[in-house]
């Protein structure tokens, strides 16, 4: 699973069209560039390569009459639609996937109603659990995991981590139970994309031969 799909397809399904640059820009913003894989030569990269997959329509758009190349404008298909929201919902209880793809899908779950984020995430609680106690009762000695020596940290690691995670997944169950947000089907939600022609306070400034395309 793939946080850059996941990523793209939701930052173009937020403007209903886009060109590449400013897919660049929104994912920019949200500095999704820090801790994802959503650099320049990935984003235009996965809008072409799921333009060939018919997730998105490419709309060849002439050139302003104030000049400047012609620019490709993406717009997500039911196809694209049906995958966005199979990767979020797989992202937000999955136990075992990458941090970046955890983050992109909390960035997207008011695009889900409510009810089913709580479901989704109590599933994450579920699957935490079940895994903690793979840890303790599999790979940590009874002695305790000093019994194997520093490699008995990786051990600690692993719990520590799966209580670190646990903990936030119900914090943020009580914040949503609680009236926090806006999701689906209760009103506009907060978008965070720039405006055309916006100030991006976070931009890179990489330059990318595909920025104006």
């Amino acid at each position: 699973m793939s946080a850059i799909r996941l990523l793209v397809l939701g930052a173009v399904r937020q403007h209903g069209r886009a060109h590449g640059y400013q897919v660049r820009g929104d994912l920019e913003y949200w500095g999704a560039h820090e801790w994802s894989n959503a650099k320049p030569g990935s984003i235009y990269h996965a809008l072409k390569h799921m333009a060939k997959q018919g997730l998105l329509h490419a709309h060849e758009i002439a050139p302003s009459t104030a000049g400047g190349p012609p620019r490709t404008e993406y717009e997500i298909t039911g196809k694209g639609t049906e995958e966005y929201f199979t990767l979020l919902r797989e992202a937000l209880v999955a136990r075992d996937r990458s941090i970046d793809m955890l983050s992109s899908a909390i960035g997207f779950m008011v695009d889900l109603e409510r009810a089913e984020v709580v479901r989704l995430l109590r599933e994450r609680l579920r699957r935490l659990a079940e895994w903690r106690d793979s840890v303790t009762e599999h790979y940590v000695p009874e002695e305790g995991p000093e019994k194997l020596g520093h490699i008995g940290e990786i051990m600690n690691m692993w719990v520590h981590t799966a209580d670190g995670e646990a903990a936030w997944t119900r914090g943020l169950i009580e914040r949503i139970e609680g009236g926090a947000y806006t999701f689906a089907g209760e009103g506009e939600p907060f978008v965070g994309v720039l405006t055309e022609g916006e100030e991006n306070p976070y931009a890179t400034g990489e330059q990318h031969p595909d920025d104006d395309r």
